[in-house]
């Protein structure tokens, strides 16, 4: 595996194609696998609305799936079920979080051709957020998180501080999109972060992998260690990005899932 940077202002991707003219001319018979996407904690299904608009005006079927974000099995089964509606093939994208899910929400679909973690976690078995947290622990969300809001479950729902927000995790977009970014955040039930993974398709299943080089979420250290271990097909870091690289670079992870979408 290769990691290709990127500048935020110019994304070259070379790709050597030895298809005939009639393999190229059957492939474009096809239809298009449905997308996907499945943000992460902190954000919203709105955190891929440029994306959604790219993908659309390229043909493809998307679907921004609302997250739970209540615990990695029951999150992983709503994603599952979703996936179980749709009859031809479906690219999973998990954004943070949201990587996780997706893979468990894989596993046992045939249907699910590709994978794409956008700045997204994939852990193995017996990880879990927090755990790969401890092995690569720049990472500063720890410290830019607001009270914990207690549960009547004897939980507690996790919040970024709004205040910390745009420097934490959007810190290559606008300051007025981070607040509203920020006031808009979905929270995530703390013990989810520390649920450990028992199911995961990344190995059997071919990925795809982009993150930003500044991403105080997930350090850009474990993202490429992940990539790696998955050997995914191809793996970006974008040079600059934050931890919300696509509402910050969208075409770059537009352009990204359409290459695991074309490889089906």
């Amino acid at each position: 595996m290769r990691i290709k940077a990127v500048t935020a202002a110019i994304f070259t991707l070379v790709v050597a194609s030895f298809a005939t003219p009639t393999h190229a001319a059957e492939h474009e018979a096809r239809p298009k696998p449905t997308i996907i996407l499945v943000h992460g904690a902190f954000a919203g299904s709105s955190s891929w609305n440029e994306v959604v608009k790219e993908l659309a005006a390229d043909g493809y079927p998307v679907i921004a799936a609302a997250n739970p974000l209540r615990s990695v099995k029951g999150d992983a089964a709503y994603v599952a079920s979703l996936v179980s509606t749709i009859a031809g093939p479906v690219v999973l994208v998990g954004h943070s979080y949201g990587g996780e899910v997706i893979s468990v929400a894989a596993v046992g679909h045939p249907n699910v051709k590709a994978l794409v973690f956008v700045a997204g976690l994939a852990p193995d078995l017996g990880e879990s957020p927090a755990s790969l947290g401890q092995k690569f622990p720049t990472g500063t969300l720890g410290q830019a998180l607001a009270p914990p809001v207690p549960l009547p479950d004897g939980g507690n729902d996790l919040y970024i501080d709004q205040s910390r927000y745009w420097h934490q995790f959007a810190a290559d977009v606008p300051r007025a999109d981070a607040v509203i970014f920020a006031a808009t955040q979905r929270p995530i039930a703390q013990s989810a972060l520390g649920e450990p993974v028992d199911s995961l398709s990344w190995r059997q299943i071919p990925s795809w992998f982009v993150w930003g080089s500044l991403d105080l979420n997930i350090p850009a250290a474990l993202h490429a260690y992940m990539a790696k271990r998955a050997n995914a097909r191809e793996a970006i870091e974008i040079n600059g990005g934050s931890h919300v690289v696509m509402i910050s670079h969208p075409r770059t992870v537009t352009d990204l899932i359409e290459h695991a979408a074309r490889a089906q």
